[in-house]
């Protein structure tokens, strides 16, 4: 059966995914530490505003708020039996802005890291992680979520005990991961290697691609990557809006909207079909986004230096595929997950 996600995707080219989740609640009083999931039951008019804020920008498709809703994450706050609910109530939340739009939104559910470490390297099983992610995709199909969608995925292993989660779920989804390490994920996956895994997966994503990381032209350099490896499946590019800075105790990020509309034409020449942003992209970033897909004509790829040119410089001099050690270039800021 054909997908909501896969007949807009099919009718439009190209999909404007959401900005940062993370950001913009700390903009509305969420505080570093606490569980932002919880709020989709005590604050749930701020969860409303976020998700509008998406879609009164010219989204087609935005996360919900359930990044962290697994029971391994909501340990921390002792409310690891309350994963599944938490994820039903963060998609029936984008299900009502979704259905009031006056036009096709994507609700697609978010779905995070356990933050655990798989075996044989750390102590979490396959069969622990799979449940994990099967009981918050079986929320978030509960609460109406067109699809699944993984993010910010370092692990391998994990990525693919994901993949069974929502196969046990029957909810179709979409996958990345967070290439912020000298051109790789966390633990060493390249984007060419991703290609690879993927193709190799028995239920596969819908589309799949990379967000985070560090700032957009090294995000650019991977879905180039994704490209060169052959990728078979619809691309997606969710990069952060531009380069965090520490400054009077918060991160901000530099990355103007004008930048983001030119990350997000560059994106789409790269080859990605499904672009958003992530950390520090706010609503006037998706404006600007909106707008420029809409007005500028697909181009070619651009090459390395003119995306550096456009977007700034790589923060390492390999993308990992080059069988390079991972040298960085000098750090210019610290990251926080959007």
């Amino acid at each position: 059966m054909t997908s909501v996600f896969e007949r807009l995707l099919e009718e439009k080219g190209t999909l404007l995914a959401d900005g940062a989740t993370g950001t913009n609640l700390f903009n509305m009083g969420l505080m570093s530490g606490d569980a932002p999931e919880l709020w989709n039951t005590d604050a749930p008019e701020k969860i409303r505003t976020l998700y509008r804020g998406a879609v009164d920008a010219g989204s087609d498709l935005f996360l919900t708020n359930s990044f962290g809703a697994n029971a391994s994450r909501l340990k921390l706050h002792d409310a690891q039996h309350r994963a599944h609910e938490l994820s039903r109530v963060a998609a029936e939340l984008g299900r009502e802005i979704a259905d009031k739009a006056g036009r096709p939104v994507i609700v697609a559910g978010s779905v995070g890291p356990t933050g655990d470490i798989m075996e044989p390297v750390g102590t979490l099983t396959h069969a622990d992680a799979v449940e994990m992610f099967h009981e918050t995709a079986d929320g978030l199909k509960a609460g109406g979520a067109d699809i699944g969608w993984l993010e910010t995925i370092s692990a391998p292993e994990e990525f693919r005990a994901a993949a069974e989660g929502f196969a046990r779920a029957g909810l179709p989804w979409a996958g990345t991961m967070s290439f912020d390490t000298a051109g790789r994920t966390m633990m060493g996956m390249t984007s060419a290697a991703m290609v690879e895994m993927v193709a190799a997966l028995s239920h596969k994503p819908l589309a799949f691609g990379a967000n985070c990381g560090t700032g957009a032209s090294d995000l650019l350099r991977t879905v180039l990557g994704f490209t060169a490896a052959d990728a078979n499946l619809p691309l997606i590019a969710k990069g952060n809006a531009g380069i965090p800075k520490y400054h009077d105790g918060h991160i901000h990020y530099d990355g103007t909207p004008e930048l983001m509309a030119t990350y997000a034409v560059m994106a789409r020449d790269c080859g990605a079909r499904i672009i958003g942003g992530c950390c520090g992209t706010m609503p006037e970033h998706l404006e600007k986004m909106r707008e420029a897909l809409d007005t500028t004509a697909p181009g070619t790829a651009p090459s390395l230096p003119q995306i550096t040119a456009a977007l700034g410089a790589f923060s390492s001099d390999s993308d990992g595929t080059d069988g390079a050690g991972p040298t960085r270039s000098p750090r210019r800021g610290r990251r926080r997950v959007a």
